[in-house]
């Protein structure tokens, strides 16, 4: 029987020389989806209101969407770009997309159907009032003494 010697990475060696046929089928084949980003967002509050100012470069306003639903605030947004470079004997073309996406919870009460929203240079700028505090009634409580009688 002839001595065999003994290699550890035996197994992996030989998959990777016969594995690869393996993943070639159709049903290994990955959809693209767009990468799904968490944008950066400040929150500042004043006293009449909840300013939130979300980064979101190179998205259109017509693919933002803005909602405040029970004290949180969802933005989302779509953006797409598209490069076409034709020359003599040389053609590019190149097709990105972005998904951002983020929910965050207000820390006030807030009027949500006042909203505004307002978008410059990349930057998203959300205004919510917010909720005034509730006045409550003052009622006057008479104090009863016990052994006295009252006039």
């Amino acid at each position: 029987m002839p001595i065999i010697p003994w290699r550890p990475f035996w197994d992996i060696d030989r998959w990777f020389e016969e594995g690869p046929d393996v993943w070639e089928g159709p049903e290994f084949r990955l959809p693209r989806v767009p990468m799904v980003r968490t944008p950066r967002m400040d929150i500042s509050e004043t006293e009449k209101e909840v300013i939130a100012e979300v980064e979101l470069p190179g998205a259109d306003p017509k693919n933002i969407d803005v909602e405040v639903k029970e004290n949180i605030l969802r933005v989302e947004a779509k953006t797409e770009k598209k490069t076409e470079e034709k020359r003599k004997g040389y053609y590019r073309k190149e097709l990105s997309r972005g998904y951002y996406r983020r929910a965050i919870p207000l820390p006030v009460e807030v009027k949500g159907e006042k909203a505004q929203a307002s978008y410059k240079d990349g930057i998203l700028k959300v205004v919510i009032p917010k909720v005034g505090p509730k006045k409550e009634k003052k009622k006057s409580i008479k104090i009863k003494v016990k052994g006295t009688k009252e006039a």
